[in-house]
């Protein structure tokens, strides 16, 4: 199967991007305004959170709504074409939360097999060091 006709690719075309599912998973409870997705996402530069938002809104999955009055707002939403990714953004949830665990696991593992060969890794350590001393020997008698 050729790249371009995989289905999967076509959905990642449209939520690639670094912080476009935390976007799509923020506007998941509802409008948000600009300062409020800043805020979900404050790691993205406001130059990339403007382009990905931009690049949603032309792919039909999220609207863009200007409320007028004293304080002009922008509020974002999603569209019901871009509700139907919700069902893959929460599997991506639970799949983050078990490799979350699972890696936590991994980690926790990992220090209890470096605590474990500490004392073996010090003693060898300790017969190099003593190795050393006695090939360092003869030139400091020699002297």
């Amino acid at each position: 199967m050729r790249l371009k006709e995989c289905l999967v690719r076509t959905t990642v075309d449209v939520i690639e991007g670094k912080w476009k599912p935390i976007i799509l998973f923020a506007l998941k409870g509802g409008p948000r305004r600009y300062g409020e997705l800043r805020r979900e996402v404050p790691e993205a530069a406001q130059k990339v959170l403007t382009e990905q938002l931009r690049e949603l809104e032309a792919d039909g999955i999220l609207g863009r709504k200007i409320k007028t009055g004293k304080a002009p707002e922008v509020l974002y939403s999603l569209t019901s074409y871009g509700r139907t990714l919700m069902p893959i953004l929460s599997a991506m949830a639970g799949w983050g939360k078990r490799h979350r665990a699972v890696a936590s696991y991994r980690s926790e593992e990992d220090a209890n097999l470096r605590g474990a060969m500490a004392p073996m890794e010090s003693a060898g350590a300790a017969k190099r060091e003593k190795g050393r001393k006695n090939r360092l020997k003869p030139v400091l008698h020699a002297a």
